[in-house]
């Protein structure tokens, strides 16, 4: 499945009206405003476009992704610094994502 559609490879993911790519900053205060009017989240103001960066693959990881796919999918050639990006859970265990894992039907 490809979620680029008709893109191009090089395409940015991010592009402002004429396709340009948006700039860092630009993403980060959508991305903070958006955030904002998220009036459940807590820490609104912490949240960044990296955030996101560091989010994804813990939530992958605890959905029970295989950590060499997280790895691929953030463009690390070392899963040493794809482990920089996985936080865990100090009331999650991996027997959890085991039995989630093996519980389903195949």
């Amino acid at each position: 499945m490809s979620l680029r559609g008709e893109a191009l490879k090089d395409a940015p993911v991010f592009a402002n009206a004429t396709g340009r790519p948006l700039a860092p900053s630009h993403i980060d205060r959508v991305v903070k405003r958006a955030a904002a009017a998220a009036a459940e989240l807590e820490n609104a103001m912490n949240v960044s476009a990296h955030w996101f960066r560091h989010s994804h693959p813990t939530h992958a990881i605890e959905e029970g992704v295989p950590v060499h796919l997280v790895q691929a999918t953030l463009g690390h050639t070392s899963l040493d610094t794809t482990s920089k990006y996985l936080h865990v859970s100090p009331d999650r265990s991996s027997g959890e994502v085991l039995v989630k894992r093996w519980s389903e039907p195949f």
